[in-house]
């Protein structure tokens, strides 16, 4: 085309259109937790004295011997591709890690690593769903659940839990939610942003709609070492072989190991799912990063003294986070059991105002939040729950109570 012969309308009108956008792409929203921390992080570097409770990831260095892991690989050339579906060295540490610490057996086969938690999600989707297939979400969930199901041509299906109820769906709601096109159920315990643990019974329960319904779960793990108050995580695939046979396992080496950004998830699945993934993977992405798996390998079979340490670490955080909302008039919060979040209950201060301005909803509350008070957080509309907004405690004891004091001093402000 010759932008220079057309009349200067035209050339307007062409220098104007758009790229077409597929349906699918379009049906995908942007994550609200990442777009609240890139806020948070731009107003910093201006100088801006910003709290941040937005990020979902440990506030430790990744420990000293897998970063040396790390840099031994570079020197020694591990630079190459490997396997699409992961080093076959670090596939076996994963099954010995499964046996070991959550009575599951799996082959090598049976295992797929990928680029962190979320790939591997994302892989489980492509693999089970048709167009039109039903998965049943729990709510409030994890902002990518939804995304992900939607990306893969299926339909989330929320059913909200209460929470009066810790936040953990009955067995009946889950039930009512089953349809003829219901295909699996997304389970996450340790949850993100609740906090909860399912019990081994509840779990129990979770396991017999399953194959009652014939639905696969697709079992979430990645928060299984953040527990506190004597909870104790059960994966879903342990409790009898029909239930593993019908699960997909979702692990990776983000939270435990402080490794968010080296993007290192994995599946444990029935082989024939597996293979899918794989064949998949093979032709989107190819293999994992080599060096981050090697250093993964290290993770799995070296000590985990950091990981006792940073548990212990972040259960202070809890219970002072929590004391701290639970003390502030308008606000409330339940003591999660697990991960590093909490929910907070803001339905107390919709229709009050600040400076003129009122708060209607957890969107409103978190960007008045951030621009009086410089403090972030993640409104819960992203989760499912607009009468909350999400606090990470993944950040010091110092930014905690700095924090909460400017939250508090904020709510202390709103008029009616």
């Amino acid at each position: 085309m010759n932008l220079q012969a057309l009349p200067i309308e035209n050339f307007r009108k062409a220098m104007q259109r758009e790229m077409r956008i597929s349906n699918r792409c379009q049906a995908v929203t942007g994550s609200l937790t990442l777009e609240i921390d890139a806020k948070a992080k731009e107003m910093k570097k201006k100088g801006l004295d910003v709290v941040g409770f937005g990020a979902g990831e440990p506030d430790f260095d990744t420990p000293p011997h897998i970063r040396q892991a790390a840099k031994d690989a570079l020197d020694q050339g591990m630079t190459r591709y490997t396997p699409a579906s992961g080093l076959p060295e670090l596939k076996k540490a994963i099954c010995e890690k499964l046996l070991r610490d959550n009575g599951l057996a799996y082959t090598p086969q049976q295992i797929v690593v990928s680029n962190g938690a979320k790939h591997s999600l994302y892989n489980a989707f492509q693999a089970l769903l048709n167009e039109g297939d039903e998965v049943i979400v729990p709510g409030p969930y994890w902002v990518s659940y939804p995304e992900l199901v939607r990306m893969a041509g299926g339909v989330p299906v929320i059913v909200q839990a209460r929470e009066e109820n810790g936040f953990k769906l009955l067995p009946c709601e889950i039930e009512s939610a089953v349809t003829e096109r219901t295909r699996a159920i997304i389970l996450n315990s340790p949850n993100n942003p609740n906090g909860y643990v399912y019990s081994r019974k509840e779990l129990e329960d979770i396991g017999k709609l399953a194959i009652k319904h014939d639905l696969t779960i697709v079992s979430d793990e990645i928060y299984e070492y953040l527990v506190y108050d004597e909870a104790e995580h059960v994966s879903i695939a342990s409790l009898s072989q029909e239930i593993q046979e019908r699960t997909i396992v979702i692990n990776g080496m983000s939270k435990a190991y402080a490794m968010t950004g080296w993007r290192i998830g994995y599946t444990a699945s029935p082989l024939n799912v597996a293979k899918a993934m794989t064949n998949f993977q093979s032709h989107s992405t190819s293999c994992p990063n080599s060096i981050a798996q090697f250093a993964a390998l290290c993770a799995l079979s070296g000590p985990d003294d950091h990981l006792k340490s940073m548990v212990q670490e972040f259960d202070r955080r809890r219970k002072r986070i929590v004391e701290l909302i639970n003390a502030t008039p308008g606000l409330s919060c339940i003591a999660p059991k697990g991960a590093f979040y909490v929910m907070m209950n803001i339905s107390a201060l919709f229709g009050k105002r600040i400076s003129g301005t009122p708060i209607v909803d957890s969107m409103s509350f978190t960007q008045l939040l951030l621009e009086d008070s410089q403090v972030a957080v993640v409104p819960g509309i992203g989760f499912g729950a607009d009468s909350f907004v999400r606090l990470s405690y993944a950040t010091s004891m110092e930014n905690i109570e700095k924090g909460l004091e400017r939250i508090s001093a904020f709510v202390q402000r709103l008029t009616d």
